[in-house]
């Protein structure tokens, strides 16, 4: 009995040691790799592009409703009729009521594009991670911001990503 179980770790016993050497990790930043993308650029000029438009048309009511409340100040101010007084406070409280859904429907907007421009970006540099890891032979990629302690055996693979996402 005693000789069968010798037998059998002495075979086992390479097998785990082979088994540990296969053991491979990487690391990477993806958050650097994504900001240097050429098309994460393309994707937040479009996005200023948008913003840009949406400031302007929230400036142009922000304006509009300032002459509103001028022009109702002035009415104040000339004791005119209360009925003009009250139809031009009705039209600076639904221009005001506009102006909130504007930039509501903007920011909501906004966040939509960010995430349609974005997923695919984000999905383009996974695959290159899985890509990478896979040709490599990783046992897993790890994101190195969120390492805790990095020993000798972990290697960035940062630099390979980029390859295959073809970035310098």
């Amino acid at each position: 009995m005693l000789k069968k179980f010798i037998l059998a770790a002495l075979v086992a016993a390479p097998m785990m040691l082979s088994a540990q050497s296969a053991v491979k990790f990487g690391m990477v930043n993806p958050a650097e790799i994504f900001q240097v993308m050429p098309e994460t650029a393309t994707a937040q000029n479009t996005l200023k592009a948008a913003s840009d438009k949406y400031q302007q048309q929230g400036k142009a009511l922000q304006d509009e409703l300032q002459k509103k409340s001028q022009e109702l100040d002035e009415l104040e101010k000339a004791k005119a009729a209360q009925a003009t007084i009250e139809a031009k406070a009705k039209e600076a409280q639904d221009l005001y009521t506009r102006l909130q859904n504007f930039s509501q429907t903007a920011q909501q907007d906004l966040q939509k594009q960010q995430e349609t421009l974005m997923a695919p970006i984000q999905q383009k540099l996974q695959n290159a991670i899985q890509a990478v890891g896979a040709k490599g032979g990783y046992t897993a990629i790890l994101d190195s911001a969120t390492l805790l302690y990095k020993g000798n055996a972990m290697e960035d693979v940062s630099a390979k990503v980029k390859a295959e996402l073809g970035i310098k």
